[in-house]
Formats: C-alpha cells, structure tokens, sequence
C-alpha cells in the first residue's frame, strides 16, 4: 500500500516519471488523469496480487520490464492489432446499439473507419492499423464515381463528362480524408488519449486509389487548423514496390514524390519497402501500430491472412544489466541470460494464460462485430482467434549497443567480433522462441523494444545498482533495441548499413530511422537515402526537424532548455505559441507541453544534432 500511496501522490504532485510516462498522452486533462489514476492502481495490484511473485520481483528490480501493467493483467485486454476493416464495411457491424451498415459512399466509410478506429482502440491498450486504407476505400469511391456519371449524364455536355466526374471524384476523396484526419485527432478513447492508430497505403495502382494516397498525403501536408500544425495520428506508412513507384518510369512515381515532400515537411510518412518487408516477414503487410509486426499466416484454406490478427503483449528484457552483472565475463553472461530467459517466458506465458479468461462479451467490437475477423458467439472461446500461431506475442530487448560497450567499449560499431556478439543474442533469443512458439503454439516473436518510458526507467534502476558506467549508465538513457549509438556522427548510408542485419532476427518488431537537417527543398537529398535503403532495410523512419513558432515564424529544431523547448531565433517557449514535434520511439508527440527534458527525450534530441546530412 505504501508504494500505491506514493505513486497516487506522485499522479497529484505531477511526477514526470509517472505523468509523462506515456509520450502521447496528454496528462493535463480529467479524462486523462482518471485513466492514469485507474492505471497506478491496477499496475499495484497487478504486481502484488497477479503476477507470479518472481515474475513481479523481477519486473520492480528491472530485470525485466512487463509492459502495459496499468492495464494488463488487471484485464485480460489484447495488446495491438491490424483491423479487418474491408470486412467490417463490407458486412456491416454493430456498435453499441447501433447496427451499420455497408457504406455507399467514400465519404460514409472513412467517418464509419473513425467509429471501428475509436472502439477498437477502448477496447485493446496498444496501436491499430488499416491496412491498404487506399485499396479499400476506393472501393467506395466507386459509388461516388457511379453517382456522378449518371448526374452527368443528364446536365453536363458528353465532352465534358469525364472532366466533370474527375472533379468531383477528387473533391469527394478529399473531404473524406480531411474528414478522417480531423475525427482522428480530436477522438479520446476510454484511454484518455487519441487512438494510437496507423494508416498503411500506396500500393494501390488504380485511379481512384491513386486519389486516395493523394489525398492523404496533401492533407498531411496542409496541416490541422488554422495554423496548420502537424497531426499527431494517424501515423502514415507508404508502401514502396519496384515498378510500381520507386523510379521514375514507374506509373506511381509521383506520388512516391509527394511522400517525400510529406516526409519533409511532416515526418510521416515513414517507408515500407515491399521486396524485403516480404523477405523479411513471408508476405507484406504493415504494423501493427508503431512496429509490432506480424509474421505470415495461412488459414485452413491456404490463403494468407493478417487483418484480424493481434499481439498478445510484450515483456522486454534487460540485456546492459547482464551484460554489467556478468563484469565482463562472457561465460558469466551466458548464464545469466538464460535465468532472465527463463523468467521472461513464466512472464509470457501467464500474458497467454490471462487473456484465455477474456470472453466476447468484454470487448464486442474485437470478438463479435468483426474487427478480429471471425465473429464469435457470446459463449465461444476467444483465444480460437490466436492459437495456431495466428497471435504473436513479444520477446522484447533493448540496449545491445550498452550490453556490447560492456565487453568491447564504447566504440565497438566497427569491430566484427563485437557486432557478432550482439547477433548472438538475438539467435539465443530465436532459440528460445521456436522452442515457446511450438510449446504454446502461440507465436513468439522477438521485438526490438520501443523504450519510451522504458529507455530511461531500465538506465536509472541500473544507475542506482552500478553508479555512474561510462557509456552506459552515464547518459541518463538506453538505446533503443539494435539502434547504432545516437551521439555517434555517421550518416544515414553508415546507420542503414550497420542496422540492416538485426530485423532478420527480429523480425516481431523493428524500424529503422534516419536523421536529418532541415533540407529545404532538397527533395533529392531524402530521396537518395530511401532507395539506398529499399535493398537493404523493410521498415524505415524520417526524422527532420519541423518545430515552428507563431511568434517569429522561425521552422526548424528547437532548443532543449531547462524551461521544455524554446525557439532558437526569438526565445519563446510559451506552448500555446509553438508547435515542437519529436518523434518517441515510433510516434510522434508534442513534448513541449511536458517540461521534462530527460529521458525518452534525450535520445531523440541526441540524434538529430549529432546526425549528419545525407549524400545526394
């Protein structure tokens, strides 16, 4: 009870290690701080009287870190998920007591994917994905285009008919995107946040899904409200696929040109390269929010299957304080490893076993009205949804640049000895999950930890056991997953190539990102970068600086101040007079409402003014 106190006392006194814990929350709202209240409370009994006491233990010394405790066991709740929206609109669906029906228009299906997004999302605790939203919403377009043809018909001359139509197809698909983005940003869910949600598009070949992409990416360019400020969600994944969009013969190619220009001025989208997404992964699909990827997955039919599948949950494990532990002993840590090892699957397999007691009446939207697909009656078992490997559930690690500082210093990026101890883990780690995955018949899959919170709550329990390790616990932060050491000055050419080999091993869970000036106009500067990067890497992020202030209209990266972020040309740093983007770990946030500069911060703030510019 002591600790629940303290905690409930840190929620009123505003500790940032408790408020700010989540990036994209906005803790400064009632709704929010019920739900984070709510959270404190569930996470305590969660530890003391859930968990397996060693599991538990293991978790507060930080051994391990089981992600979501606020609401995970508390609940048997499901962790991320790709939404099977084209059967959702194309069947119907129930929500609440309204029944819906399959739209007749573009417009109807994007606001009814904004009522799927806003339910799916109260009732799981990660990120959703639409998957090919441009596909599937050019499907309704095709009312729209029909509606229009025959209103020609009768008042426009038959020379002017196609025109006509394109026209207003264009209008059509751009009010419905404009529409989407803004119900997006300004939902809540049960969660006391706006929908962790991504968009996955771009390969869609025909016109009016061609119209679509256009049109979610100019919206992002445009901005939200009068002073065009970047949105937050949906997060955006352009898909790009030789012969299709990626060179300039293409038939795409032009809007690859307008992602860039998005990427630039917005940071999203970021990139999925089709050819070695499907290397990588057995077929292509998108996240399953931030990078929770799904791997191949065939039905009784043969056919391959993702949307409607899920994540059951993540436990990451800390690999710098084995490393530490071992005191350079490499035979020392190998068998550390493998008691962490052990702990992390008691602590798995009891996230299996407490989603098994969820029935379809707790989450109707996910079980009985089709966004996991299969609608199950109230009494059927929900875990029929993810046995036969068709759920993942997630090995998680970061910090092997610190776990390989340990044994070969700070500097080991180019050492080959030191890069295939680091490979080694991750094989011991895939070890261990074909042996869980045929055990449990769950897929286990290995995750390259977004940290978050975690990135410096793992580095201060470590800084409290060990002091101050040069490299390691000094920085106030760790690495996040296989990421090359941030205050490091290589390019983006250098990053790729070093980062490429980890997702082949860990391939549950992964992104790449590169760092970048401001570019200006220099369009084929990021573009040089991105086809480097389609032969080598699946999944990869932009980050530039897009920070702007309304007072003196300077754009750009802004300070980091012990008063939050601050304009470098006129000092403000009043947030009502500012809008500061970061990327955290997979999403972007606006951190300037959380004065805090520690932690999850520091490692973004590190990257972009040490990071290089890339080669043209």
């Amino acid at each position: 009870m002591k600790q629940l106190e303290q905690e409930l006392t840190g929620l009123i006194t505003r500790d940032p290690t408790i408020v700010n814990e989540n990036a994209n929350k906005d803790s400064e709202t009632f709704s929010t701080m019920r739900d984070l209240t709510a959270g404190v409370v569930s996470k305590s009994y969660a530890l003391n009287q859930l968990l397996p006491r060693h599991v538990a233990q293991a978790h507060e010394s930080g051994d391990i870190h089981f992600h979501d405790l606020d609401y995970h066991p508390f609940q048997p709740l499901t962790n991320c998920c790709l939404i099977d929206a084209e059967g959702m609109l194309a069947n119907g669906f129930q929500i609440g007591n309204a029944q819906v029906t399959s739209p007749k228009s573009v417009q109807t299906a994007a606001a009814q994917l904004v009522q799927i997004i806003a339910n799916v999302s109260s009732s799981q605790y990660g990120g959703c994905t639409i998957d090919r939203v441009d596909e599937l919403l050019s499907t309704y377009a095709e009312y729209n285009k029909a509606k229009h043809i025959e209103t020609a018909r009768q008042f426009v001359k038959p020379e002017d008919i196609e025109a006509f139509v394109d026209q207003q197809l264009t209008r059509d698909i751009k009010d419905a995107i404009e529409s989407l983005e803004y119900e997006i940003n300004t939902l809540y869910t049960s969660n006391g946040q706006t929908p962790f949600v991504t968009l996955g598009f771009g390969l869609g070949e025909d016109e009016l899904s061609r119209k679509v992409q256009q049109a979610i990416l100019k919206t992002r360019i445009k901005g939200l409200g009068k002073d065009r400020i970047t949105a937050i969600f949906p997060k955006l994944v352009f898909s790009i696929k030789k012969g299709l969009n990626f060179a300039p013969e293409d038939p795409n190619y032009d809007i690859k040109q307008l992602a860039l220009e998005c990427s630039m001025k917005r940071m999203y989208p970021d990139i999925l390269n089709y050819d070695k997404t499907v290397e990588i992964l057995g077929d292509f699909k998108a996240p399953m929010g931030c990078r929770s990827f799904l791997p191949a997955w065939q039905n009784e039919s043969g056919e391959y299957e993702n949307n409607g599948r899920c994540n059951l949950g993540v436990v990451t494990l800390n690999l710098p304080r084995i490393a530490m532990e071992s005191g350079g002993d490499k035979d020392r840590f190998w068998q550390l490893f493998d008691q962490r090892m052990k702990v992390l699957h008691d602590a798995l397999v009891y996230r299996i076993e407490r989603v098994k007691q969820a029935i379809p009446n707790n989450a109707p939207i996910l079980y009985k009205r089709g966004a996991f697909k299969y609608r199950l009656n109230e009494t059927d078992d929900v875990f029929s949804l993810f046995d036969h490997q068709r759920a993942t559930i997630s090995m998680g690690y970061i910090g092997l640049y610190e776990a390989a500082t340990v044994f070969y210093g700070p500097n080991w990026e180019t050492h080959p000895d030191a890069k295939c101890f680091t490979i080694r883990i991750l094989k011991a780690m895939q070890t261990y999950q074909k042996e869980w995955t045929k055990q449990y018949d769950v897929w286990f899959s290995i995750y390259s930890t977004p940290s978050e919170s975690l990135t410096d709550r793992f580095c201060r329990l470590d800084y409290e056991k060990f002091g101050s390790v040069p490299d390691i616990t000094d920085k106030g932060y760790y690495q996040n997953s296989f990421h090359y050491d941030v205050r490091k000055d290589v390019t983006p050419f250098e990053k790729l190539d070093f980062e490429k080999e980890y997702p082949h091993y860990a391939s549950g869970g992964y992104i790449h990102y590169c760092e970048y000036p401001k570019l200006g106009h220099n369009i084929q500067a990021l573009e040089a970068v991105w086809d480097y990067a389609y032969d080598r890497v699946s999944y990869l992020g932009t980050n530039i600086p897009i920070d702007r202030c309304y007072e003196c209209d300077y754009e750009g990266d802004f300070e980091t101040t012990s008063k939050g972020y601050q304009c470098p040309n006129c000092g403000n740093h009043n947030p009502e007079t500012v809008d500061v983007v970061k990327r955290t770990c997979g999403y972007l946030g606006n951190p300037v409402q959380r004065p805090t500069i520690e932690g999850r911060h520091k490692e973004i703030c590190a990257r972009v003014k040490h990071m290089k510019a890339p080669r043209s």
